[in-house]
């Protein structure tokens, strides 16, 4: 039989769906695809509430860098408008009072200057000529004045050749800072927008953050640790200003733990704060209380005590009768509000979803940035506990991506412990088949890992991995008895947890036993390293800006203050027997038989690369497969966009090696 054209055209109907024009066939997401992901920040309401100015921060590919710009959308969600566009990058939105121009911070030829705009369009103008370096920066309720945080100016004028660093800090090295030999301090000063004419608010050998008008811009209060050695504790208190030169601060707080995050009430008389569980000199392992207190003195009340759970970013409502705040449970973390009488808590909107930002609008509800397992952060407005999505900067990234889906489970400990875990399935899963499985491990340890939008564990997912998020012992969110677990006992029951979750899959014929890996960075790689020195069921890991000879880490990074009070001075008290106990990966080293990939950051003084390049010179002495890669110029975290892309081409290469067999 002869077939024409209109015959073959029918059947080829039939063989093929056709696609409608425009659709693309949906894929697994790639390492390449982080340049086209863009990240959203610090919104702003305008004084009328119609408009509200955010950050959007994208990835040039061929500069290989980030750039972020001041945009504008309106209430609606319904229209937005790009403010800014420069190649040096604009920051820290804010509206004047009179919602008509929005100001920002730019390095437009020189040092970080607030510059102004006017909101209906136009060239921003410079208006500050700061000589230091400006942290913040806020505007006084009748726009008259700029409250500026600065630090220091150091005329370096006549200065020729090179010097050594000298130092005489007890803690002496911080990560992106290097090492901590500049004695320049932090100030705040008052500038007048008329004039042009900057008043120093306070000086002295002290350091301020936080810095906060009151309602009617006639005090202001701030944040500062006034210990004789602010090196050697946590202690951080609440004080108070009148906003004029020459005026003496009045401390608030007396908690010698830390005090911070200063809200005045609506009426000025009242300063919201958070406040550390522990007074203690250290408090790695601790969560924040919302806290109130009198703004002209008197007793703190302690609103959250009995909840058992971190809280962050305090916002009064409009009637300052309650105060708003962000709180992390157990894998969640959700918007609640609290009595400012007696802490009784409404919870205003949560689910299985992370938010993490929040402002109050004019009009009594919120604004606030939310991510969920399968689309990064967007703005949403929250009216009457509903959540009505702003922006959608995150569609073109997302919309032809086939995701992991993302649950929670437990799993018990062989001690018996309960421990809430997230899985990542990969796309495309049959159901009837076990998984390789990848155990990607949080750092911190006080952290947690929720339902937001996890880029690494989707990548991991999508080379066909079960992908597992393990809330180990030490994480927040489960209370503070269960973040202080491993308090100077490091390695034992987090890789306890661990392997609990490992055999809580097995058992439930999720994953396969013989195809398990386990990476993760900072405190994640550490654990990596004691996992792998435990178990040799693990067949692969990556481990990312870890450490395992502990003691020999005093002195090198920048966690003195820890080491002294939660393990001791390695010399005194046979402390150095606590140092070798938590020192068993790299002491035992020759019992590790996992192939082993360490990567660090050059110039990291948190978790220094002599803490990998130690491991991978052990494995490679003993035999068992190993690579060290070492990013140039990198801290801590990798923030080079063509090395994060190739950081996660290696994992997958990795992984892929040592758990994917022949035929898989």
């Amino acid at each position: 039989m002869k077939l024409n054209q209109t015959s073959l055209f029918v059947i080829a109907i039939c063989l093929f769906p056709l696609v409608s024009l425009g659709q693309i066939p949906k894929r697994t997401i790639l390492p390449g695809d982080i340049y086209k992901m863009k990240n959203t920040g610090d919104a702003q309401i305008s004084p009328d509430g119609k408009w509200v100015a955010y950050t959007l921060t994208s990835i040039d590919s061929v500069k290989d860098r980030r750039n972020t710009d001041i945009w504008m959308m309106n209430w609606e969600g319904t229209e937005s408008v790009q403010l800014t566009s420069s190649p040096e990058g604009e920051s820290s939105p804010r509206w004047s009072p009179d919602g008509k121009y929005i100001s920002f911070t730019a390095s437009r030829g020189g040092g970080t200057q607030v510059h102004i705009l006017n909101r209906l369009g136009g060239e921003a103008i410079k208006l500050t000529e700061i000589k230091g370096d400006l942290n913040d920066y806020a505007w006084s309720p009748d726009g008259k004045k700029l409250l500026l945080t600065i630090r220091d100016f150091e005329d370096t004028a006549g200065k020729k050749g090179n010097k050594p660093y000298v130092i005489d800090r007890y803690k002496f090295k911080q990560d992106v800072s290097g090492y901590q030999y500049d004695k320049r301090n932090t100030h705040l000063y008052l500038f007048d927008v008329a004039t042009k004419k900057t008043d120093t608010l306070t000086k002295g050998d002290y350091n301020e953050s936080g810095a906060q008008w009151s309602p009617d811009g006639s005090a202001i209060a701030f944040v500062s640790n006034r210990t004789e050695d602010p090196d050697k504790n946590s202690n951080t208190d609440i004080f108070v200003i009148s906003a004029k030169a020459g005026s003496v601060a009045k401390q608030l707080t007396t908690w010698k733990g830390s005090d911070g995050s200063p809200q005045w009430s609506p009426d000025g008389k009242t300063i919201a704060y958070l406040r550390s569980t522990s007074d203690a000199d250290y408090i790695m392992y601790d969560q924040a209380i919302l806290a109130t207190i009198p703004a002209a003195g008197g007793e703190a009340t302690l609103l959250t005590k009995s909840l058992d759970r971190p809280v962050s970013t305090p916002r009064w409502n409009k009637e300052g009768t309650a105060i708003a705040a962000l709180v992390t449970d157990d894998c969640e973390r959700y918007v609640a509000s609290f009595n400012a009488s007696n802490g009784k808590m409404n919870k205003i909107a949560g689910g299985a979803r992370s938010f993490n930002s929040l402002e109050r609008h004019p009009n009594g509800s919120w604004v606030a940035s939310m991510t969920e397992p399968t689309l990064p952060s967007e703005f949403y407005a929250i009216e009457n506990s509903n959540t009505r999505r702003l922006t959608k900067i995150q569609d073109d990234f997302v919309a032809n991506l086939s995701l992991a889906t993302v649950e929670k489970f437990t799993s018990k400990s062989k001690d018996g412990a309960t421990v809430s875990n997230i899985l990542y399935l990969p796309p495309n899963r049959t159901v009837s088949e076990k998984l390789p499985v990848i155990f990607f491990i949080h750092g911190g340890p006080v952290g947690q890992d929720d339902f937001g939008f996890d880029l690494t564990r989707q990548m991991l997912a999508a080379g066909g991995y079960a992908v597992v998020a393990v809330n180990y012992r030490g994480s927040n969110g489960r209370g503070l008895d269960y973040c202080k677990a491993i308090y100077a006992d490091w390695g034992n029951k987090e890789v306890l947890d661990i392997q609990g979750a490992a055999d809580h899959l097995i058992s439930k014929g999720i994953v396969d036993g013989n195809k398990m890996g386990i990476g993760g960075w900072s405190y994640g790689g550490i654990l990596t390293d004691y996992t792998i020195a435990k178990d040799t069921r693990f067949k692969a890991a990556i481990s990312g800006a870890g450490s395992a000879l502990q003691l020999s880490l005093y002195g090198v990074d920048q966690y003195i203050l820890q080491l002294d009070n939660e393990l001791g001075q390695p010399w005194k008290d046979k402390n150095y027997e606590k140092y070798l106990k938590l020192s068993y990966p790299f002491l035992n080293a020759d019992k590790i038989k996992t192939p082993t990939l360490f990567m660090t950051g050059e110039k990291d003084f948190n978790v220094p690369a002599v803490g990998s390049e130690q491991m991978y010179q052990a494995l490679r002495s003993i035999g068992t497969p190993t690579e060290l890669i070492i990013y140039p110029g990198q801290f801590h975290g990798i923030s080079v966009p063509a090395f994060q892309k190739d950081r996660f081409e290696r994992y997958l290469k990795w992984f892929d090696k040592y758990l994917k067999l022949k035929g898989f």
